[in-house]
């Protein structure tokens, strides 16, 4: 069996057409929105809403810890939008629709933070299989999915907002975890809590993983963890006993998966 995954993958719809060339199953672990493209500000839904020069600004902002005159930035650029949620969700619906279109059949896919799970039903169809929070055997291996990030401490998400990530609980992460039993492969968005594989080297902070994830791989002793988020992160791998846990790669930028071969 060969399985190939990817995850961040951020508007890569060319890429992600052939992502599952050559695998009997394709994973897709998140975050298919391209929202903020770093790499080139006129690109991603701020870029084509507000232009290069203010996605620049917000980049710069958000480089290092984030402090407030971040959040304010971005409230003043939404604030000069009659319908800031219209416009986002028109945005969102048209990267999906090419995006889902693109993904091979069988494919096994899960929301990450910058993703609106909500919208997913859409665009379901057959061989599309749309797995957070289930155990799925693929190959003979069972296969544990669970989406999105961590909400991080002291956070909290507005209704209103234009935009809103899908963050999660620590509480509400954990339980997902807990009901992923006798898996042989964790298929998560986010990290385990490991500080090698969660802190980006570029960014220059680390991002939240996930503690109930680390406990899950110590006492179900999977074959792999694989995951993304973190996209230019310290180690890409770390073998924690008898699991290799594995951050395939940031889809946008790489353009090519990570395979499972058993």
């Amino acid at each position: 069996m060969r399985v190939h995954v990817v995850s961040d993958v951020h508007g890569n719809t060319e890429a992600l057409a052939r992502a599952g060339d050559g695998a009997d199953a394709l994973v897709v672990l998140g975050d298919l929105v391209d929202f903020v493209d770093y790499h080139d500000h006129g690109r991603g839904i701020l870029g084509q809403v507000f232009g290069a020069e203010k996605v620049g600004v917000f980049a710069e902002l958000r480089r290092g810890p984030t402090g407030p005159e971040t959040g304010l930035f971005l409230r003043s650029l939404w604030g000069s939008l009659d319908d800031p949620r219209a416009v986002v969700d028109e945005a969102v619906r048209t990267q999906y629709a090419e995006m889902f279109a693109a993904m091979t059949t069988p494919t096994y896919a899960i929301p990450g933070n910058v993703d609106s799970p909500a919208l997913w039903p859409e665009f379901a169809r057959e061989g599309l299989h749309m797995v957070d929070g289930q155990v799925v055997d693929i190959g003979g291996l069972r296969f544990g999915f669970a989406g999105g990030a961590l909400l991080g401490k002291g956070h909290v998400l507005r209704p209103d907002a234009p935009w809103i990530p899908y963050l999660r609980y620590e509480d509400d992460f954990a339980a997902a975890i807990d009901g992923l039993t006798d898996v042989d492969v964790f298929c998560t968005h986010i990290p385990p809590s490991v500080a090698e594989l969660t802190y980006d080297v570029v960014a220059r902070r680390a991002e939240v993983g996930s503690r109930a994830l680390l406990d899950a791989i110590r006492r179900e002793r999977p074959r792999w963890s694989v995951f993304g988020h973190v996209h230019q992160p310290m180690s890409r791998r770390v073998r924690i006993g008898r699991t290799e846990c594995v951050n395939v790669g940031h889809f946008q930028r790489l353009g090519r998966p990570y395979a499972l071969t058993w």
